[in-house]
């Protein structure tokens, strides 16, 4: 079993920046990749981010590229993401990630293990 706790989530101002951390214990060894994914009141789930537990490719949403950053510590077994330029429609529950093995990086279904989520709130 792998756990994922999620930090860093609060209220900001539109523009302004929050970096959210995913720390994992248990059986990282396991990890294949994590994610970031969002959920909206009223919307689905959505893929944000997801980079490799080894490794550096990074992919991301259409609708946060070049203002979100994905980023691993191998050493602290920690995920985070850098969100910048911070818009309203950002507002949600973000949710860390992570699967043990290949599978397609936007597809929630793929992951194994959840975090609890922390909230981002961006103000207009």
């Amino acid at each position: 079993q792998v756990q994922l706790a999620e930090s860093g989530g609060g209220l900001v101002q539109a523009g302004g920046s929050l970096r959210l951390s995913c720390a994992a214990s248990g059986r990282t060894a396991s990890v294949y990749a994590a994610a970031w994914f969002r959920q909206a009141p009223g919307k689905e789930r959505e893929f944000v981010a997801t980079i490799p537990w080894s490794g550096d490719i990074t992919i991301y949403a259409a609708s946060v590229k070049g203002r979100f950053t994905i980023s691993r510590d191998a050493a602290k077994k920690t995920v985070y993401l850098q969100m910048d330029s911070l818009k309203p429609k950002d507002t949600a529950v973000y949710y860390c990630a992570a699967k043990v093995r290949p599978g397609a990086a936007n597809d929630q279904r793929m992951y194994d293990y959840w975090g609890q989520g922390t909230q981002v709130t961006v103000s207009s």
